[in-house]
């Protein structure tokens, strides 16, 4: 897990000097290989949760619990306690992801997890926007077209991978409420940088997340009752995947690098999901569905080689300037 310290991120370094664009150009490395572990991370997800007899809210309540009283005694014993500041600041960031858990489970609940995967897959679209109009992040016009074949592909892998397509407009309303969501909980995470570091962030929103799926799930009749040892084993694995490795990890990573290019990054979450359903549960891959793989990994791969030939291109103007 990152250092307490690691969530700031500025071009001053601590000896006070301004760090060197080489510097920069390593940690924006850092951040593009941190993003693609924890997305790989989070596609652990949904093959762990397929071995969980749990409602997906109960399992929510469980998993953010578990992984938030985790990271705080983490914390403690690093000499870096969690702050009521924090708790405040991350107050909005777990909120979104709350409601990103409570929307997205309604939601498949009338509607297809198809339907809602692909609403799910336009993030990128909705991040791309607000980080160019609120982060000033220039989005060239070649990694735009690249991203939107990377949707286009996402889209496809899901699609090709399931029987028709079926639901209400009420469950499609709901994923895309799910969508809005994950968005916001990435704009809170990029914006966590000015105020606290990237681990006091993901153990606040882990806290508040943990506040939401709880009353929710009794809502909604699912029983909090002490899990089975089954499935206690299988809610660990899913707090140290999709939690310490996942949340931790793509917090870590995105006050390192541009807030669209992580967000794109979660279009290999299908991608991996179906490798590990195929892997793991038996389930096929359509030649189809492998093709579409290729073509989101193919536009992802085109966005990481454009942003290190973009860091090389202003490291060589630095030194022509200096």
């Amino acid at each position: 897990m990152p250092a307490a310290d690691d969530g700031y991120v500025s071009s001053v370094t601590s000896t006070g000097v301004e760090a060197s664009p080489a510097a920069d150009r390593r940690e924006l490395a850092r951040g593009l290989t941190g993003a693609a572990i924890a997305v790989c991370a989070w596609s652990t997800g949904t093959v762990i949760t397929k071995h969980i007899s749990m409602g997906g809210l109960a399992i929510g309540a469980y998993r953010f619990w578990i992984f938030s009283v985790g990271i705080v005694i983490w914390m403690e014993l690093r000499r870096t306690p969690m702050r009521w500041p924090a708790m405040r600041d991350s107050l909005w960031g777990g909120i979104a992801l709350g409601a990103d858990i409570a929307f997205f489970f309604s939601a498949v609940k009338l509607t297809s997890i198809v339907n809602a995967t692909i609403i799910g897959s336009l993030q990128p679209v909705i991040v791309g926007v607000v980080a160019a109009r609120f982060f000033d992040e220039r989005i060239r016009l070649r990694d735009a077209l690249w991203s939107l074949v990377a949707i286009a592909g996402a889209i496809a892998v899901v699609s090709t991978g399931a029987g028709e397509a079926e639901g209400s407009w009420r469950g499609n309303l709901l994923a895309v409420g799910a969508t809005l969501a994950w968005s916001g909980y990435f704009i809170a995470s990029k914006r966590s940088k000015e105020k606290m570091t990237s681990t006091e962030f993901t153990a606040g929103t882990a806290v508040w997340t943990a506040l939401i799926c709880t009353p929710l799930a009794l809502l909604f009749g699912q029983s909090l009752a002490i899990p089975s040892a089954t499935n206690w084993f299988w809610l660990m694995a899913m707090v140290i995947g999709s939690g310490i490795v996942g949340h931790a990890l793509m917090n870590w990573s995105l006050v390192r690098i541009p807030l669209w290019v992580g967000s794109t990054f979660t279009l290999l979450i299908p991608v991996f999901a179906a490798i590990l359903a195929w892997l793991f549960l038996d389930e096929p891959l359509q030649p189809a569905q492998i093709a579409a793989m290729a073509v989101v990994i193919g536009g992802l791969a085109a966005i990481v080689y454009g942003q290190r030939q973009q860091s090389v291109a202003e490291i060589a103007a630095e030194e022509v300037v200096s």
